[in-house]
């Protein structure tokens, strides 16, 4: 559904969006949406039918929107090299905006709460290893990096990103040292791998 902007459709996906942030799917009653929107409940049935219908449009705008801004964070040039790739990336995720942010936090909660066939967690998962995997994967054919699965280190960056979107963003739990330093030190890892050089 093409959504114009400050069309009562926008008002009411914005404010079915606000109340499942912060009640939930089943929190998320058609009264209080109407009223976050300033319409009426006929109103709101008018243009999305029921509730589970306007729930899945707004998922979706607001998935579309966040997913374009991932791809943003994760394009890449070939001549691009792999630590400025991986530090630009990773500094770029940690420094999404809470509003950004926001479609992340009702993906996670569907998990458990939302009985949807379109998981927004899941389409925001497989967005970031994707680019990753695809980035990785013509590194080893340009043989920058050495001939490992992509897919393997595409999925261990995102388990690193997620955990940092997650306790930074979401739940404020930031490092003891600063997020260049925490960044300096996760790509160390990555490109210097934890053996001992004594070894």
């Amino acid at each position: 559904m093409e959504v114009k902007n400050g069309s009562v459709e926008e008002k009411i996906i914005n404010a079915s969006f606000h109340i499942l942030e912060k009640e939930g799917f089943s929190g998320a009653t058609t009264k209080k949406i109407a009223n976050q929107a300033g319409v009426s409940e006929v109103t709101l049935f008018r243009k999305f039918e029921n509730k589970e219908k306007l729930i899945n449009i707004a998922k979706e705008h607001y998935s579309e929107r966040f997913i374009g801004k991932l791809n943003e964070i994760f394009d890449y040039t070939p001549e691009m090299e792999v630590e400025e790739y991986l530090t630009r990336s990773f500094e770029r995720t940690v420094n999404l905006t809470d509003n950004e942010m926001t479609i992340l936090k009702v993906g996670i909660e569907e998990v458990r709460d939302i009985p949807s066939e379109k998981k927004v967690f899941l389409r925001i998962s497989e967005t970031i290893i994707n680019k990753l995997s695809e980035f990785f994967s013509l590194k080893i054919r340009q043989n920058e990096i050495r001939d490992i699965n992509p897919d393997i280190l595409a999925l261990n960056m995102f388990s690193i990103l997620f955990e940092s979107m997650i306790l930074w963003k979401i739940y404020g739990k930031k490092p003891k040292y600063s997020i260049e330093k925490y960044t300096e030190d996760f790509l160390d890892i990555i490109l210097n791998g934890i053996k001992s050089d004594n070894k």
